[in-house]
């Protein structure tokens, strides 16, 4: 049997000894690579351990930069955590590319978080609208020693909405909407909604005029949400399609052409759900990187993002693209709740960096350089789909990744990259170079060695 009871009670070691038994064939070198991977400053190892729970050791992931991001004006190097090839790569191209013709463009539309306390209630949904803005009032006074210190930095409560659902009778819920300025303030957002649902409790005891069945109030659950879709940035870059001339001649194609066949495969992005879900993709490769780079929460929003998509009911392209009056124009509209105080940003010592390289942006700042980010990776993206395909920048890096794995030399690497420019790259076709190439440098040598036998009889 290899059921446990207890594990998360035992220290890091213990938990080790006991996976190398019950589930290594190699017990010694299981415990080797887990101790591999333990950090030599036993005070940083013991915050990365407190991150979660049941650790082991740290799972390691590039830790890279994408430079020459001109953002409103302003040069970045930008901090981005990702193990996909050619991301980074791709993300410091459309830099570049865009740093020559003008940069990126971003705004921040709406900074609003929200919470819901889901609740059932039994009377008329027109009595509990009728006296809910005396609830309401209760709310709000019930949360004054909660929301002090947000408020002095010009945060706190925006409002508090009424929700019914006619699909399922007496399920209502409080929508309430947020301001969390620098943080991410997820703390903050659930701590004020456990209170309304204790005051929403008391205030149906409590109120005078109302019937027993008016009393019966059942909180279901109070969540803050990830779907955040007026929590807003946009990113744009534009530039006359002329200066797509040097692009489109190495297509054998004019540049009007080119910026045309870029629109029309953002347009069916925005028209296939199939293409959008991959097309997406490529955006939050961007997103993704520079928000686990700054500890933001990647998963919460990648599932806004996705959501906001499928907002008008079909799932379509965060990104458009505009071809007219001789301007070529590219944007990108997404929901990001980012924060640059508090939570792992102010643990991670590679998340505190990242804000430093950045020049401790505040939140606001932070959605642009990010949306940008997601800007840049889906233009080069589009760009490689419509010019040289995908695959180039990929299988240079796959490349990469097998000559590693297979032990090669720099010399052989070097001869392996220019070997493969006119070759499908394959595990068993670079294997067999290198196999080729030794041998050919062996027969090298022994010619050598019976050459220089012949001085020696």
């Amino acid at each position: 049997m290899r059921l446990i009871s207890g594990f998360s009670k035992l220290d890091k070691q213990e938990k080790i000894n006991w996976l190398a038994e019950h589930f290594s064939t190699d017990p010694q070198a299981f415990s080797a690579d887990l101790a591999t991977w333990q950090h030599p400053d036993d005070g940083v190892q013991r915050v990365v351990d407190g991150f979660t729970e049941n650790a082991i050791a740290n799972y390691v992931l590039p830790y890279s930069i994408a430079p020459n991001f001109l953002i409103n004006g302003k040069v970045y190097a930008v901090p981005m955590v990702i193990e996909e090839s050619s991301v980074v790569a791709a993300a410091s191209s459309a830099a570049k590319f865009w740093q020559e013709r003008g940069g990126f463009h971003a705004e921040v539309i709406g900074t609003v978080k929200l919470g819901q306390v889901h609740f059932q209630w039994f009377g008329e949904p027109e009595r509990l609208r009728e006296i809910f803005p005396a609830l309401r009032a209760r709310l709000l006074d019930s949360s004054t020693d909660l929301v002090a210190n947000m408020e002095k930095r010009g945060g706190g409560i925006l409002g508090v909405e009424l929700i019914d659902f006619p699909e399922e009778p007496n399920y209502y819920q409080l929508r309430v909407s947020f301001e969390t300025c620098d943080s991410m303030g997820a703390n903050f957002v659930n701590s004020v909604l456990e209170r309304f649902a204790e005051t929403l409790e008391a205030f149906f005891t409590d109120t005078q005029g109302l019937s027993d069945t008016e009393r019966d109030v059942e909180v279901v659950m109070s969540i803050l949400s990830n779907y955040t879709p007026d929590c807003l940035v946009r990113a744009w870059v534009e530039c006359p399609i002329s200066s797509f001339a040097d692009l489109a001649r190495i297509q054998g194609m004019d540049a009007e052409s080119l910026a045309r066949r870029f629109a029309m495969a953002v347009r069916i992005a925005q028209i296939d759900p199939y293409r959008a879900t991959t097309h997406n993709k490529g955006i939050y490769n961007g997103i993704d990187a520079v928000v686990l780079a700054t500890g933001n929460d990647f998963r919460a929003i990648e599932a806004c993002g996705h959501t906001y998509a499928a907002r008008d009911g079909q799932y379509r392209s965060l990104s458009r693209c505009t071809v007219q009056d001789g301007m070529f124009r590219f944007e990108l509209e997404v929901p990001l709740a980012m924060g640059t105080v508090g939570g792992l940003t102010a643990l991670h010592p590679l998340a505190k960096r990242s804000l430093e390289i950045l020049g401790q942006p505040s939140a606001r700042d932070l959605m642009c350089i990010t949306a940008a980010v997601g800007l840049a990776q889906n233009f080069a993206a589009v760009r490689s789909l419509i010019t040289t395909g995908i695959q180039q920048g990929h299988m240079k890096m796959h490349l990469t990744n097998i000559l590693n794995h297979l032990g090669a030399t720099p010399e052989e690497a070097a001869a392996a990259q220019h070997y493969f420019q006119a070759q499908t790259v394959s595990f068993s076709g670079v294997r067999a170079y290198l196999e080729a190439r030794g041998e050919r440098r062996e027969a090298r040598g022994e010619r050598r060695l019976d050459a220089s036998l012949r001085f020696f009889p």
